[in-house]
């Protein structure tokens, strides 16, 4: 079934093996209630509690390919959720730090990313703030729908940095890249209609 995903976001565009070949490591029904083990390699978002769902595979998948990571880089992730896309990060060689609001998706992420052994720093907290005290970042995935970009996480971002956040409220969201230039100056990108679950701001649980 594994394999079977991997061909189906092959023929989805996701040229980057390095990609594939990290959802061939990590198991995504793991991360699922066992209810849920038959489809766990379809391409179909699920609930995972606190409102939260795991995200598509493409959609992991194709928010990655647009970090364009290389080994060893800082990567801030804004929604750790249920520790899947942390641990596709970790297994890419990247240095990940990740918040997540939710305290009990919080706990589950840590324990899923200590089970396969990853070192990934993992906070609880608002996502809408970022880590200022671990920044600046190479990279930045936010993994919930924004109404804007947060100047936070732009601010936390390198020279050179690029950010991918979907933007939008209501029930679909425009993905986007942003890119910090060497003059100081911001671009932002579209790359498409997703939906995500909202990222909320001032609250944590």
């Amino acid at each position: 079934m594994r394999k079977k995903l991997i061909n189906e976001l092959r023929e989805k565009g996701i040229k980057d093996e390095k990609i594939l070949a990290a959802f061939d490591v990590i198991p995504r029904h793991f991360f699922l209630d066992n209810a849920f083990a038959e489809q766990a390699y379809s391409n179909m978002a699920f609930q995972i509690g606190s409102g939260q769902t795991i995200s598509h595979p493409y959609t992991v998948a194709f928010q990655t390919m647009l970090l364009e990571l290389n080994k060893g880089e800082k990567v801030l992730e804004i929604g750790s959720g249920s520790g899947f896309q942390t641990c596709i990060l970790c297994e890419l060689g990247v240095k990940v730090f990740s918040i997540e609001r939710h305290k009990p998706l919080h706990l589950k992420a840590k324990s899923m990313v200590r089970h396969f052994n990853y070192n990934a720093r993992l906070s609880f907290g608002d996502g809408y703030k970022g880590l200022p005290i671990f920044a600046p970042f190479d990279k930045i995935i936010i993994t919930c729908g924004a109404p804007n970009i947060p100047t936070a996480l732009i601010d936390q971002l390198k020279v050179g940095g690029r950010m991918i956040i979907p933007v939008g409220e209501g029930d679909k969201q425009q993905m986007k890249l942003v890119v910090k230039h060497d003059d100081g100056t911001v671009t932002v990108d579209d790359y498409g209609v997703f939906s995500f679950v909202p990222m909320l701001e001032d609250r944590v649980k």
